[in-house]
């Protein structure tokens, strides 16, 4: 009989493949004789790709943590036995990969089998509802950036996560938050698809690390170097094919498709070592210039006067000293930089990396269609610095310290300096005015030139909206993760965030207004923090968290139980008396015969309860819970359960905006931030969501799974806006928690694939009320005195179905996959029309549903021949291959786009020599973007 001996992988091989927490994941399992089932002691597990290995306990059971996504060979090994290699095992971020190896004796030295990793390794440990999509996967798809990849997912509906408004997301690179925390909706640092190695997407509940979110987490772990130089250099070019016709009109004017309306792309890609096996670095550059499918006539400049007031068209002044060209509404220059260095260590690796981000863009509005230049843009520029350490203590345990640093500048505009001009060089008419030299020339135009009067259309002006905004947050973060025994793997950890806000909102005044020059002469100025034209401020609040989870795995059985507590200290004031924030009038006491009251000086008694001092804010701190529990059925199922509260703060404009609280004059015109965190009845508090989760995963052939949620979600606590009367009986809106909302929920996903096909389906079938659609809603009811929501409704984003489908045929040398999208139509509000707003009275808001759509997108790509060296690679891309006009955006009065119910009155007082009534309702954004194709050139050196 052979002699055992257990072979010895040393541990500093593993540690090459170590990587940073929540960016890596586990391969772990139990290793038997296959004969007796007798656990394997002192078996070996290697790595292939990295050689990180190590041995089998007493029980057989064997745990490799920390290793980063990618697909994988695992072998098995031990003296006397067959040597067993486990190809195609993929490792997920945040996950398990769970291996049951069965090993037979062997008189034959050498002697390997060879088998591969079931689907059921990956979903073992599924405790809710999460999906890796790895960059192989997404590199197949239809898709050319993140958020069209998550937006595929199941659960994930008209853009909201299981039924939550979209600001209830938490979004991360490499672990590290990167939220925008004033506005809430989106990330402000983004990557490219490129730059992605695996992308988690959590539309379930989630464990205890992840925080400040309550409908889904979304995780992007960046890419690293290797020991081999790979680049690629790619150029696309795209257009709109289209035949531009909806019941024989044309929709979308003057699209020009090899011209003003074409858009270009290009990505260079970088990897590869500065020192083998120790120095990293990764790069990825994109640049992107779009002018999108929508145009607009430069029929006015923004100095042309108009005047349509009067019924006689003989009296109409209309200056249009426009050149009536054709202008892109719709336009876009972006471009992305990532680059990443890492350094091996041993048992400790570091990386530095640095994100950024440059968009300056237009948005189409309707009302702007012949004075397309009197728009703002939005220029955004987003910078974000990560410094990771992870230290490898041993075998069992780990450490990741992380700090990083994000600077957003968002700003607001039609130009930067407001107060630009030049110099007249000469006596003449410029923009309407008649100037002599040496006279200055404002960019910015008298107020007069913008009006819509009889035209609906702006005939001229400016928008004079100015803002700028730099938001910086400094992160902290420090996780540690240790495998207790071969069952428990624990992991607590905390963060310190820091931010500081600085935002600017004014708008552009004439310093003439209120004179006799106000009409003929103009300067833009700015207005002071203390009047409703400006919200100035720098605030420095601050967050933490802090949470301990423990994962059980043990055969059949994965539990997740954790608790994570969060704190936020807005670090600011605010006014002790709502009804008199800034003490605009002086009250003073009052007798019971009504008389004043008087102190022992004689002077009048101040009455403090009505007046206003500034009050430190408080604190802000919860505890939630979470809990998660799967089991596997047989070798072919696997049923989870989930629970769990989730935990977020709104976000910061609701806490800072007008943070002068300076009232307006007229009612329900003010919204004012709330910086008082308490649970008193104008305080505001985190918003809380708790979820319900079950569901079954089940392998119905080798090739073929199928799995079903059910979920249910309910949502405390959401943010809204109170009325507060003043003391002088003017209402405004202050921000504090008055709405809720429930979701309810299916999801059906079916995934096929053999040999180069692969099918992916899935399909929601959800419920989402509430009382309110965002914040404003009841506010703005309550203003224009139309009745209180008293039941829940749907929301704008309760879609009933939602189905997607993709299949792909991808080989060495092409491939091609396409993915279709059907929605049943979300909600919108019928109203219709009548000769009172009394009939406005009992309507509540999205009665009804808009049309049903559907799209299909194509991607493919053939490798070409090899040309001096260079194996070069045409990829191609097909957005809306149908080429549908799908009706997002639709009349109140009929629930269709380009119609509307026009009576005589509206049809009289529409005065234009230039267009007519239905011009006003014949919005082309209400459409989708029609048949979108792109031609890209890749060259790999």
């Amino acid at each position: 009989m052979l002699k055992m001996k257990k072979l010895t992988i040393s541990v500093s091989f593993y540690l090459l493949s170590t990587l940073f927490g929540q960016t890596s994941g586990k391969i772990s399992g139990k290793i038997i004789d296959a004969s007796t089932e007798t656990p394997m002691v002192g078996a070996n597990i290697i790595i292939v790709q990295t050689q990180a290995g190590i041995s089998a306990d007493e029980n057989g059971y064997f745990n490799l943590i920390n290793v980063s996504p990618g697909k994988y060979s695992v072998k098995a090994m031990m003296i006397g036995y067959e040597t067993v290699n486990i190809e195609n095992v993929v490792v997920s971020v945040n996950r398990t990969t769970s291996l049951d190896i069965k090993m037979k004796q062997s008189v034959v030295e050498g002697q390997e089998v060879i088998i591969y990793a079931s689907k059921l390794s990956r979903k073992k440990d599924q405790t809710s509802t999460v999906k890796n999509i790895s960059s192989e996967e997404m590199a197949i798809l239809p898709v050319e950036n993140l958020s069209a990849v998550v937006n595929m997912q199941a659960g994930v509906v008209a853009g909201h996560f299981r039924g939550g408004r979209s600001d209830e997301v938490s979004y991360m690179i490499d672990g590290i938050p990167v939220n925008d925390s004033f506005g809430g909706v989106a990330a402000v640092s983004s990557l490219e698809v490129e730059a992605v190695k695996d992308l988690e997407v959590i539309t379930g509940t989630f464990n205890a690390e992840y925080g400040n979110a309550m409908s889904g987490v979304v995780n992007a772990v960046t890419k690293d170097g290797s020991n081999e130089y790979v680049g690629s250099f790619n150029t696309g070019y795209s257009t709109y094919i289209t035949g531009n016709e909806k019941n024989n009109e044309e929709i979308f004017i003057g699209l020009d498709p090899f011209g003003k309306n074409a858009n270009t792309d290009l990505k260079i890609n970088f990897s590869g070592p500065i020192i083998k096996d120790k120095l990293f670095f990764f790069s990825n550059y994109r640049s992107q210039n779009s002018n999108g499918h929508l145009n607009g006539i430069r029929r006015f400049e923004v100095w042309d006067l108009s005047n349509f007031y009067d019924q006689d068209s003989t009296k109409w002044l209309s200056e249009n000293t426009g050149d009536s060209a054709y202008v892109p509404m719709s336009t876009g220059e972006n471009s992305s930089f990532m680059g990443k260095v890492s350094y091996n260590l041993g048992n400790i690796k570091l990386a530095l990396m640095i994100n950024q981000n440059n968009s300056l863009s237009q948005g189409y509005n309707h009302v702007y269609k012949y004075n397309p230049d009197g728009r703002g843009f939005q220029d955004s520029k987003t910078t974000l610095s990560m410094f990771q350490l992870n230290h490898f203590m041993n075998s069992k345990m780990f450490y990741d310290f992380k700090f990083s640093r994000t600077k957003n500048d968002y700003g607001f505009y039609v130009f930067e300096d407001y107060d630009s001009y030049s110099i007249v060089s000469e006596d003449g008419n410029y923009k309407g005015l008649d100037l002599l030299a040496g006279d200055t020339l404002y960019n910015y135009v008298n107020d007069k030139y913008m009006t819509a009067f009889g035209t609906g259309f702006f005939t001229g002006g400016q928008d004079k909206g100015h803002l700028k905004r730099t938001l910086i947050t400094n992160n902290i973060k420090f996780d540690f993760t240790i495998q207790a025994n071969s069952a428990h793997s624990i992991k607590t950890g905390f963060s310190f965030i820091n931010y500081e806000l600085d935002n600017a909102g004014k708008s552009i005044r004439n310093a003439y207004t209120g004179t006799p020059l106000e009409g003929d002469s103009y300067k833009p100025i700015t207005l002071p923090d203390s009047t409703v034209f400006s919200d100035i401020y720098n605030v420095k609040p601050k967050e933490g968290s802090f949470y301990l989870q423990d994962k059980y795995e043990r055969d059949e059985m994965v539990i997740n139980f954790g608790l994570r507590y969060d704190y936020f200290d807005a670090n600011t004031s605010y006014p002790s008396q709502r009804r008199n924030p800034i003490n605009a009038s002086t009250y003073f006491l009052q007798t019971e015969s009504g008389e004043d009251s008087l102190d022992n000086n004689g002077n009048l008694m101040i009455d403090q309860s009505r007046m206003s001092s500034q009050v430190q804010s408080k604190i802000s701190s919860q505890i939630s819970p979470r809990l998660g529990f799967a089991y596997q059925l047989g070798g072919l199922a696997v049923l989870h359960f989930s629970y769990g509260h989730f935990i977020q703060m709104p976000p910061m404009y609701s806490i800072f905006s007008n943070h002068s609280s300076i009232i307006g004059p007229s009612d329900y015109s003010t919204t004012v931030g709330n910086a008082n965190l308490a649970s008193d009845s104008l305080g505001l508090n985190a918003q809380k969501t708790v979820s319900y989760e079950i569901g079954l995963w089940q392998e119905l052939g080798k090739n073929t799974s199928f799995e079903v949620n059910l979920y249910y979600r309910d949502i405390y606590d959401l943010l809204s806006l109170a009325v507060v009367s003043t003391y002088n009986q003017v209402e405004y809106g202050i921000y504090t928690n008055k709405d809720y909302g429930n979701v309810r929920g299916l999801e059906l996903k079916l995934d096929y694939s053999y040999n180069n096909l692969f099918l992916q389906s899935n399909y929601t079938y959800q419920f989402t009320r509430g009382n309110a659609d965002n914040p404003s809603q009841t506010f703005n009811r309550q203003g224009s005195s139309i009745d209180e929501v008293i039941r829940l409704i749907p929301m704008s984003w309760d879609q009933r179905h939602t189905f997607n489908l993709s299949v792909g045929y991808n080989t060495e040398k092409f491939g091609v996959t396409t993915t279709g999208y059907y929605n049943s139509g979300t909600p919108y509000t019928f109203t219709p029309q009548g000769e009172s707003n009394l009939a406005l009275l009992n309507l509540y808001p999205n009665n009804d549903f808009k049309p049903s759509n559907y799209h299909a997108d194509l991607s493919g790509y053939i490798k070409l021949p090899i040309i001096f060296g260079v194996k070069p690679k045409l990829d191609f891309i097909v957005y809306n291959l149908l080429d549908r006009y799908n009706e997002y955006g639709v009349s109140p009065e009929t629930g269709r786009s380009y119609t509307a119910v026009v009576s005589e009155t509206e049809l009289l007082s529409h005065r234009s020599n230039f267009n007519t009534y239905e011009d006003r309702y014949k919005d082309p954004s209400m459409f989708s973007a029609p048949r979108h194709v792109k031609v890209g050139l890749t060259i790999p050196f």
